[in-house]
């Protein structure tokens, strides 16, 4: 368990809610350690295999607004173990997102693993930087061969992450993650049509008198 993340989240809303359906005992009283959140190389290694996210914010009218971020796998990088970044693309212009963190640069990500049933939620402290404004970091994010058209950097320092359990999580799977899956199949059936071609000629007949 990751304090880091119930320090921030135990609001005493929060706490209220677990003494009614007693689980507060569950996350109160902790004495041990509590360190600073550093990404570890596990974190890292499911960080970069995610195509998406969804990432939350809260406007100045006190609403909060929940966007789906997506990209190349891995368009999600990790600058180091307490900083992460990625380009935002253009969408369908509204920014409210944007918005928000200029407002409130606070944000929640949550990054799933349909396949594998794992979920990753982060707090963040989130910047925008201009594209031109550190060319080094836009190198870094790029991808040549993605189409859409970057607007801006979002680079986000960490407070705290947590790791969800697998429950009610839906099993789902990429078209990537399908056509590795098939691909299998699909060479085992090429191999039986070669095979079948090559006993209809066997057994051809020879056009002989």
């Amino acid at each position: 368990m990751a304090y880091g993340f119930m320090d921030i989240a135990l609001t005493p809303s929060v706490l209220a809610a677990q003494a009614e359906m007693d689980a507060d005992h569950l996350w109160t009283g902790f004495k041990g350690h509590r360190a600073f959140d550093l990404l570890t190389p596990h974190e890292v290694a499911f960080i970069a295999e995610r195509d998406s996210f969804y990432i939350a914010s809260v406007s100045e009218t006190g609403w909060p607004y929940v966007q789906h971020r997506g990209g190349p796998p891995g368009f999600l990088k990790i600058i180091d173990d307490q900083t992460l970044a990625f380009l935002d693309y253009r969408g369908n212009r509204q920014y409210i997102s944007t918005g928000n963190l200029m407002a409130n640069d606070r944000a929640c990500l949550i990054l799933i693993d349909y396949r594998r049933r794992a979920r990753l939620k982060i707090f963040a402290h989130v910047e925008k930087v201009a594209l031109d404004a550190d060319p080094a970091l836009t190198e870094r994010l790029i991808d040549e061969g993605y189409g859409a058209k970057p607007e801006r950097i979002f680079r986000m320092r960490l407070d705290a992450f947590d790791w969800n359990c697998p429950q009610h999580i839906t099993p789902r799977f990429t078209e990537r993650e399908v056509a590795v899956a098939m691909q299998p199949l699909r060479d085992r059936v090429a191999d039986l049509e070669r095979e079948n071609a090559s006993l209809r000629r066997s057994i051809a007949p020879s056009g002989d008198a």
